[in-house]
């Protein structure tokens, strides 16, 4: 499947966001996950299917002082 992902073109096999961010190998705390401008929360990333042309955003928590 092909989404854009951060900005870029990517080709996939993750049919979830959870199999996204394993397939991506992202950080399991500190994300967020917006698909097509929609913020999804955690709880529904393992039933929050990804569709062809889909536009994500994942973002990661940094803190400092």
């Amino acid at each position: 499947m092909n989404i854009t992902l951060n900005g870029e073109k990517k080709t996939v096999t993750a049919m979830t966001i959870t199999e996204l961010l394993a397939e991506i190998s992202a950080p399991p705390r500190g994300i967020a996950v917006e698909v097509n401008a929609a913020i999804i929360p955690k709880s529904l990333h393992a039933e929050t299917a990804l569709n062809d042309n889909d536009v994500v955003e994942i973002v990661s928590f940094i803190g400092g002082g």
